[in-house]
């Protein structure tokens, strides 16, 4: 869909291809101002939390640039970023009540991924500029872009569940009101250093989203594999894992492993 630059308000950035929209950010940043966003139709090289992110027609790949975020926060980022997208799709489509987290980079329609996200941080210093990138399957037909489950992980389109489809101009403005929202959440002033005043706003939503809470997972952490059953999101932010044991384990990052169940 070609747009004319007369159409566009001040704050997009429409590249009609390009390899990342987070590269492309990234590279651009010193020219990008809080709230800019970078967009492109076709995205050939894009880059997700473990590697490749396919970005076949009908997927919306934009990089949305915040000023002033805590470096430190980086994953409570993405943790907004995720509700930012619910919220978003929720706005313009009737979709209450099914769409959730799946810590700390994927929101999840009936069980299946809808969008990914990747945070990079540009700083000197304890606060930065993070360029928050998000990939959400608008209108992707899978089958004909040759991809099968294991290439997709499960996805699932926007059009799969509706008939009606928002317009990417649409789902770009409202993704970036709301992002814009989680940066002012963060960039609120603590005296605790370990405590986010921002991310303690944000963690009833977020666990009341948690597509993980009670399921058994398993959490790859460079060469460690833990399995255990889902136990929430801490007041950090962080993925709490329940052993077999009964102790309970906190964990910043990692890869989850995970069948969905009802």
């Amino acid at each position: 869909m070609a747009r004319s630059p007369l159409q566009l308000p001040a704050w997009l950035h429409w590249l009609d291809t390009c390899s990342s929209t987070n590269t492309w950010a990234i590279a651009h940043l010193a020219s990008l101002q809080h709230g800019d966003v970078v967009f492109t139709p076709q995205q050939t090289a894009g880059r997700g939390q473990r590697g490749r992110w396919h970005s076949p027609e009908g997927v919306l790949t934009a990089s949305f640039v915040l000023e002033q975020v805590p470096v430190a926060q980086l994953p409570i980022v993405s943790l907004g970023a995720g509700l930012a997208v619910i919220y978003a799709v929720e706005d313009l489509l009737p979709l209450q009540g099914v769409l959730r987290l799946k810590w700390a980079n994927d929101v999840l329609l009936k069980g299946r991924k809808l969008a990914g996200i990747l945070c990079e941080a540009s700083a000197n210093g304890s606060m930065g500029r993070v360029v928050v990138g998000i990939g959400l399957n608008r209108c992707v037909d899978f089958e004909q872009a040759g991809l099968d489950d294991n290439a997709i992980g499960q996805a699932i389109s926007l059009h799969q569940v509706s008939q009606v489809v928002p317009d990417t101009l649409l789902l770009l403005e409202r993704l970036r009101h709301y992002l814009l929202q989680t940066a002012g959440l963060l960039q609120s002033k603590s005296p605790d250093p370990l405590v986010s005043p921002g991310l303690k706003s944000l963690l009833p939503a977020l666990r009341s989203r948690d597509a993980l809470l009670g399921q058994p997972i398993c959490v790859e952490v460079g060469n460690e594999r833990v399995a255990g059953e889902a136990a929430g999101i801490s007041d950090r932010g962080h993925l709490l894992l329940q052993l077999p044991n009964g102790v309970v384990r906190s964990f910043v990052s990692g890869h989850i492993l995970w069948q969905h169940r009802e």
